[in-house]
């Protein structure tokens, strides 16, 4: 049976759309503010880009049809994710960006009727951003989320949250949050966790510092959150009760990839930008192109990008196939979130001087992509989980052998 692997004449019309909006609106402001969305001006640049998103005919493709966006699957997402990362403001302004892309991915799947409409629907609009409230310091979540040590309780009418969050991407100048809180078990225990949905200005949730991180393109930073006694009605439960672990997957494994589609775009501009430099620069009696050492970089960054385009197809499919596609996320997010920093670090070392320099943008790609190893899981928790399922694998196909 033949693979197609092209895109409709739609989804072509949106990725060409996608790629000249991103090149010829939102670069210049990138460059401008040497990609600081503080500085830029946050949510105000946000929503001023994402209007021009609009009017291009290009924003949210993730979304539901019904609620604005052009409903593409995992697939056709790829291409126009990847577009959009070539900026590092390019997510913010199609609205495609972490967390709020993935917690939109969430709500659509599992999200009541009404909590689409109170939630959903204003989050893809771009009307507000949103948080994700998993990380806890230690000893709680982290790469390991059964070490969950937030609690919802339950009460008259709803539930008690408290708990401690950290490291919680866009939490300041979020509309809502999505807080992940243990309701049965204790630490250690695999489930027992359960979802609730919160409006920022609900009484108990206050947002503390900003964590220094070395990226700096996220709106509302990474921040540390309390919820003391929060009141969460039952109706505001997201999904079933002690379900939480569960319904995180239909999260974390597609967003794994939306983050190695945006980076993907990124490193590649870090390539165009290295390659346009040494197919130009003289030195050492010719010009850098054309020497040994410099066309192997080259060829590597092209081998990565390939690579990296390869296996996110693959999972991806897995995907749309409604497959938990698992070890295909795990191998495709280790790998891309590796081969990004390299072809970025070689782009820099092609550029020599002016690649650490602020005039190029590849030093601050390096900064913004270096967490991507962190982020989503790392790579040695990666390594471990796709280690464990082969092993596994094989023996139980040694039982049955035997048996």
């Amino acid at each position: 049976m033949a693979i197609d692997l092209t895109y409709s004449p739609h989804v072509q019309a949106l990725i060409g759309k996608t790629r000249t909006f991103i090149r010829e609106e939102v670069l210049p402001i990138e460059d401008e503010f040497l990609g600081n969305f503080t500085d830029a001006g946050g949510d105000e640049l946000r929503i001023s880009m994402q209007q021009s998103a609009k009017k291009a005919g290009v924003f949210a493709p993730h979304a539901p049809v019904e609620y604005g966006g052009a409903g593409l699957n995992m697939s056709d997402r790829a291409p126009l994710f990847e577009e959009g990362g070539y900026s590092l403001f390019g997510p913010a302004a199609l609205n495609i960006g972490a967390p709020d892309e993935g917690n939109v991915h969430m709500l659509a799947h599992i999200a009541s009727g009404p909590q689409k409409e109170q939630f959903l629907a204003p989050l893809a609009a771009g009307d507000v951003r949103s948080a994700f409230a998993m990380t806890e310091p230690a000893p709680g979540a982290g790469s390991d989320p059964s070490a969950l040590r937030s609690t919802g309780i339950k009460v008259d009418g709803g539930w008690r949250v408290d708990g401690h969050k950290w490291f919680i991407t866009g939490a300041d100048g979020a509309g809502f949050f999505i807080i992940m809180a243990r309701t049965a078990g204790k630490p250690g225990d695999r489930g027992g966790a359960t979802m609730f949905l919160a409006p920022a200005d609900t009484e108990g949730i206050k947002v503390g510092r900003h964590i220094g991180t070395l990226d700096q393109a996220t709106i509302g930073g990474h921040c540390e959150v309390f919820f003391d006694n929060v009141f969460v009605p039952d109706e505001n439960v997201l999904g079933a009760v002690d379900e939480g672990f569960n319904y995180a997957q239909v999260r974390l494994g597609p967003a794994r990839m939306t983050h190695v589609m945006r980076w993907l775009g990124a490193a590649r501009r870090g390539h165009d930008i290295a390659v346009a430099q040494v197919a130009q620069r003289e030195g050492f009696g010719s010009v850098l192109g054309d020497l040994g050492m410099i066309q192997k970089m080259v060829a590597d960054n092209e081998i990565d990008i390939a690579a990296t385009r390869a296996l996110l197809v693959q999972a991806c499919f897995a995907l749309d196939q409604g497959s938990t596609a698992s070890n295909e996320t795990s191998i495709a997010k280790t790998f891309a979130a590796e081969a990004v920093f390299r072809i970025v670090d070689r782009s820099i070392q092609m550029c020599g001087g002016l690649g650490v320099s602020d005039d190029l943008p590849l030093a601050r790609l390096s900064r913004e992509i270096r967490p991507f190893r962190v982020y989503d899981g790392p790579s040695e928790v990666h390594r471990w989980a796709i280690a464990k399922r082969v092993v596994g694998a094989a023996k139980r196909a040694a039982r049955e052998a035997n048996a």
